[in-house]
């Protein structure tokens, strides 16, 4: 679920953090920098790892801030396809389930994906699996989920520019449907997928 992945950066030092150690404000620019942050067909980067090489830095003119080219490596969140984790059910759909694991919700079980002989209940918001004539199994929001990693998606989100009062309000609830610049594609068809209840 997590790799350590090697990078070069240059990274701008500013001077009210010249009276830290090198190594401290370094790190901190860094983290400031990638934290949180997609890296296209590299993952999510949870936080700096480590520094491996850094340079004495360059001052530009002009600018009072150091320059250091660095070498390091970042903790990244990008499960194998194949990968089995455990999340929580966020939200139901008639298209599927939507799944978060503490800090990312970007994870989409589609329908095609689900248990055989599933369907979407409208009045209970949860999907049903009939595993069989004796036996009805719910997914519901907030249930702990086992799931199979299938696909991952980085989509290329361009910058927004500035946008009116009348635009801002007309496209508020579209913005929240927006494509995320990386999703992840899971399914929950085998044995010891689904809520984890149902294994105990």
């Amino acid at each position: 679920m997590f790799q350590l992945t090697l990078i070069s950066d240059l990274i701008r030092i500013p001077p009210h953090l010249f009276n830290l150690p090198r190594e401290l404000s370094i790190k901190q620019e860094l983290n400031v920098k990638h934290a949180n942050k997609i890296i296209p067909k590299l993952g999510l980067v949870i936080s700096i790892f480590d520094l491996i090489e850094y340079d004495t830095g360059l001052f530009r003119p002009g600018d009072g801030a150091m320059y250091v080219t660095v070498k390091c490596r970042l903790l990244v969140f990008k499960p194998f396809v194949g990968e089995i984790i455990q999340g929580w059910i966020e939200k139901c759909t008639a298209d599927g389930i939507k799944v978060n694991i503490g800090f990312f919700n970007d994870i989409f079980i589609p329908k095609a994906l689900l248990f055989e002989n599933s369907h979407f209940s409208i009045d209970e918001n949860a999907w049903i699996w009939k595993m069989d004539e004796d036996t009805t199994l719910y997914l519901d929001v907030n249930e702990k989920i086992n799931f199979r990693i299938e696909e991952e998606i980085f989509t290329n989100v361009k910058p927004k520019g500035p946008i009116s009062v009348i635009e801002n309000t007309t496209n508020s609830e579209n913005e929240k449907e927006q494509t995320p610049p990386y999703a992840i594609i899971a399914s929950c068809q085998t044995d010891g997928m689904g809520c984890c209840s149902w294994w105990e």
